[in-house]
């Protein structure tokens, strides 16, 4: 989480009447300007992209959990880093937060003519495949289909995102036992790598075998990147439950043997299923 900054704020230095959101950029303003908070303007964009980053895993933790005060305080850390870095783009005279604003504004207009144009797409399928042909459109530099593809996504998202896209242009299995089925070959060419014992090999089956499954997972129509969030949240609540039935018999991790770690394994997993 973002560390807050106190300040005091008096009726002279910040005007009540503003809206909430000018309000929070003048506050960034303030606390950036001379006299302002020692740390917030020793950053720059550079030193703020962790901070941003680990803030976009925590907003869509707190989606997760459903716990609405969490989100709204994770989604206001967000919003905090999205105007302190047009905040510093504003003093070096490169941009403002309005410009930020007005761009993103005009976009979803100009992506959406089923609602403010004329266009004939009114289910979601038609609206996705609109949204791609006017991004390529307005993207003219690079004419491959895939080049909008962020190369900075974690990798089962982008692999998940290149395969919608391009299933957008029919370029996908319309059987999901097709999907089955390369998983059962990739898996297939992957014991073949590991007895080649070739490294090279193997590491580009095991992607492979990655990227059809997260296919599989989007032919299921589940996100490969929340599925496996969940899948190593099970896996670390049953690791402490065996850690502590280590510790009810008087025995610690490292010095227990995997046969009774397996048993003690098994029997949470029959236990405590979920």
């Amino acid at each position: 989480m973002v560390e807050r900054t106190a300040m005091a704020e008096s009726s002279e230095s910040l005007n009540p009447q503003t809206s909430s959101f000018n309000r929070l950029c003048d506050i960034v303003a303030k606390l950036r300007a001379p006299g302002g908070c020692p740390w917030d303007r020793e950053q720059t964009h550079e030193s703020l992209l962790p901070a941003t980053i680990e803030e976009a895993y925590e907003v869509a933790e707190a989606a997760r959990t459903k716990n609405d005060a969490h989100f709204r305080e994770e989604l206001g850390d967000l919003l905090l880093l999205v105007v302190m870095h047009a905040e510093i783009a504003r003093e070096s005279g490169r941009f403002k937060i309005d410009n930020v604003i007005a761009e993103i504004t005009e976009k979803l207009i100009r992506r959406h003519p089923h609602v403010f144009g004329e266009s004939n797409a009114r289910d979601a399928d038609a609206v996705l495949k609109q949204w791609e042909a006017i991004k390529r459109e307005e993207k003219k530099r690079d004419q491959h289909y895939l080049a909008s593809l962020p190369s900075a996504l974690p990798a089962l998202m982008r692999a998940q995102k290149a395969q919608g896209k391009v299933a957008r242009v029919n370029f996908d299995w319309t059987e999901l036992d097709d999907v089955i089925s390369k998983v059962e070959e990739e898996l297939g060419e992957l014991k073949n790598a590991i007895k080649s014992e070739e490294q090279k090999s193997i590491e580009d089956e095991v992607g492979d075998l990655l990227f059809v499954v997260v296919n599989l997972a989007r032919k299921c129509k589940l996100d490969a990147e929340t599925a496996l969030h969940a899948a190593t949240n099970k896996f670390v609540g049953r690791f402490n439950l065996l850690e502590d039935e280590l510790r009810s018999r008087g025995k610690k991790l490292g010095d227990v043997d995997l046969a009774e770690l397996d048993a003690i394994w098994n029997q949470i997993k029959m236990t405590k299923p979920e």
